[in-house]
């Protein structure tokens, strides 16, 4: 038999993208003849449509808006505030880095020393000063020599999961949420994620070191985007995650394990519809955006996001909440989506004020009036308006409500909309809806549960059927849980001294045969959700690294601890593999930079050595006190030294938090760039040398044989 027709090479999508980077690296690489040209920031339909819906107040206001828009955007950052490290991390920031930052941008102005300059901003609406916002753009950062310091800044602490650099306004939806530990989430359309980590983060405020109980699933349609989710969302290392891939809009219904062990529909407590829209609220950082815009998207784009958002609003619990979020502008994709769902939910959602979680955000309020058009902007009142050959496009689910409906009944005024000249930022739209009560096509039944009492239950909608149809992508490794009587545990357990409330079946790896290389942890909700529903949606990625293998003679234990997962197991761990040392000690440790000469123990103070005494060799936790925080590291004692196991961004940023020398790992790309051509300049020259000392040579030969 021959392959399946969607399994044959000219059919898969990966050999033929192979085939196609083998034919493009045969190619001689083409070279313009004349240099790119200046996007036009300039379009005179979006201006047009724009000034007709009358998102600006007055014309003094429109102005603004426009000039803001075709500025460069500002870099924005935020501190991860579920680490134990942010508030110190904050204070190094503001002692130490804004004054490298007055510094640098003076250089790079060509400012005197004493000329002032304009500081960071703090984001005052972002809770206990986190955010913060720089008036330079991405270009300026990454081009300009006298930013590299605060450059390799961004790049270090981004990568070990300590800041994360986001757009202003794409903090709102989380923050809006509201999400607690306890919470169920999901995340709808999450790719490529850093509205997950925000979520995530709030997840783990509330923690002292404890797991918590509730979860967040992050989905994307497209299989590629989620692992952009997974490698976004793996910097903040939560054993509460799964990335899930399937299609938002006919997301299946799921089970999960009550505390009193019935299983029942999974209801999500809170869901963020970030839904896929025309992105013209971007267009400070995607210029391209300018020359493409027209008024199709919008209208091709409409139905869809209000079936994800109906979707979302079915799988949520009867008081829970669920935000609907774009960076559009066009009420085609904001408040027409949202009033088409609520005409038709009969009351069981309601958009709810939330402008109380965001103190001195400046906003419009949501438009209570429209007026869609078509392509060539003729605009239209009514849908009995629109002639026969644009019913197609315009549909009647696209047109406002009456005014007073608007306001009293659908309360759309509530919405938020955030234009670019209010405070800086790109443009945003944001609403927060409540789920008063099951919707008019749920069904409500009587359950009885494990202790007998009887309650309501709301089953969960099932969502459309869709044609079977071949799901591209990757083959995922499976998900293999640890049982009661895994051997690899009973060797964990003894060598670690793990406390007696760890639950072994939380560990997992990606293999079924063979030698378990890493053993990934996650929270017990998490396992229970995977093991109910696994057959159900593809599942991506949970659970973090927190063991690994690493068999080495003389050591009673193949596994040592994984750096990214210390902060999941950490609390587990006993006494005898916890090692103190001193400040000064941990600097040596993570500075040495050859893994093949970690330091010597009798090179560490007394008191560390002290600490190590009675430690048996192997894998083990390293602390140290800065300040009342203390820092935990993973580590190895060795028979006469001891090092640090820890990755480089990791190492700066505890080398930063120390108070250590940083110079080593300071990277100025521009000086390298310099040296390369210098040497290359200095090979070219002793090449040239060469050839005139040989000419010469062979020119006093010839005239010695001429005489």
């Amino acid at each position: 038999m021959g392959k399946p027709k969607h399994m044959t090479n000219k059919q898969n999508p990966f050999a033929k993208k192979k085939r196609n980077n083998k034919e493009k690296a045969a190619e001689a690489p083409v070279r313009r003849d004349k240099p790119y040209e200046s996007i036009v920031l300039e379009n005179e339909s979006f201006e047009a449509y724009y000034k007709h819906q009358q998102i600006c107040g007055s014309d003094a206001e429109w102005d603004q808006f426009m000039a803001h828009m075709r500025r460069n955007l500002p870099v924005t950052f935020r501190i991860t505030g579920s680490k134990a490290q942010a508030q110190l991390l904050l204070k190094l920031i503001k002692e130490d880095f804004f004054e490298e930052y007055f510094r640098a941008v003076k250089e790079l102005r060509k400012e005197e020393p004493d000329a002032l300059v304009e500081p960071p901003r703090c984001l005052e609406w972002y809770p206990r000063e986190m955010a913060w916002q720089l008036e330079l753009s991405r270009k300026d950062i990454r081009r300009s020599e006298p930013l590299f310091k605060l450059h390799n800044f961004l790049i270090s602490e981004t990568s070990s999961g300590y800041i994360s650099r986001q757009e202003a306004v794409s903090m709102i939806p989380p923050l809006v949420l509201g999400v607690e530990p306890h919470h169920k989430v999901l995340d709808m359309c999450a790719a490529p994620g850093s509205k997950t980590a925000q979520l995530i983060e709030s997840l783990h405020a509330g923690d002292g070191g404890t797991i918590p109980s509730g979860f967040v699933m992050a989905n994307d349609v497209d299989n590629n985007r989620c692992y952009m989710l997974v490698h976004q969302a793996k910097r903040l290392n939560s054993p509460c995650f799964v990335v899930t891939n399937g299609d938002s809009s006919t997301f299946p219904s799921m089970q999960y394990t009550k505390d009193d062990g019935t299983v029942s529909p999974l209801k999500f407590d809170r869901v963020l519809c970030d839904v896929p829209c025309s992105g013209d609220g971007t267009l400070r950082k995607n210029a391209d955006i300018w020359n493409k815009w027209n008024l199709a998207q919008a209208s091709n784009l409409h139905g869809l996001q209000y079936r994800i958002l109906k979707r979302g609003a079915e799988l949520l619990e009867v008081g829970g909440k669920l935000v609907y979020s774009t960076c559009s502008l066009n009420p085609i994709e904001n408040e027409a989506v949202l009033h088409h769902l609520l005409k038709e939910s009969d009351d069981s959602l309601e958009i709810v004020e939330c402008s109380g979680a965001l103190p001195t955000l400046k906003y419009s309020t949501g438009l209570t009036y429209w007026e869609p058009a078509s392509k060539d902007l003729t605009f239209y009142k009514s849908f009995e308006e629109v002639p026969e050959s644009q019913r197609t496009v315009l549909r009647p689910g696209m047109f406002p409500p009456p005014k007073e409906e608007a306001v009293n009944r659908y309360h759309l005024d509530r919405c938020l909309r955030i234009l670019p000249h209010q405070q800086n930022t790109g443009g945003f739209f944001v609403a927060l809806l409540e789920k008063k009560k099951p919707l008019p096509w749920e069904t409500v039944t009587a359950v009885v549960g494990a202790d007998g009492q009887e309650s309501s239950e709301t089953a969960i909608v099932e969502p459309p059927q869709k044609k079977t149809k071949y799901m591209r992508g990757f083959k995922e490794d499976p998900f293999v849980f640890f049982d009661e009587k895994e051997e690899v545990f009973d060797s964990l357990n003894k060598f670690f001294q793990l406390s007696a409330d760890f639950e072994p079946r939380n560990l997992l790896t990606r293999c079924k045969v063979g030698k378990k290389k890493n053993v990934y942890f996650c929270s017990s909700i998490v396992r229970d959700i995977v093991q109910l529903n696994e057959k159900r949606i593809k599942m991506i990625n949970l659970g973090v690294k927190s063991f690994v293998r690493c068999a080495t003679r003389n050591i009673e234990c193949d596994f040592r601890l994984a750096s990214e997962g210390l902060a999941n197991v950490n609390a587990y761990i006993g006494s005898q593999r916890r090692v103190m040392v001193q400040k000064q000690d941990l600097i040596a440790l993570l500075s040495c930079t050859d893994p093949t000469r970690p330091p010597e123990i009798s090179s560490l103070t007394a008191e560390t050595q002290k600490n190590l005494q009675g430690v048996a060799s192997g894998s083990c936790v390293l602390e140290c006190m800065v300040e009342d925080v203390k820092l935990a590291t993973v580590g190895w004692k060795g028979a006469m030294s001891l090092r640090a196991y820890v990755d480089q961004y990791d190492t700066v940023h505890m080398l930063r938090l120390l108070g250590g020398d940083l110079t080593k790992f300071e990277k100025n790309k521009f000086q390298d760039k310099r040296d390369a051509v210098e040497a290359q300049e200095d090979d070219e020259q002793d090449a040239n040398d060469d050839m005139a000392a040989d000419d010469a040579e062979s020119a006093a030969v010839q005239e010695e044989s001429n005489e």
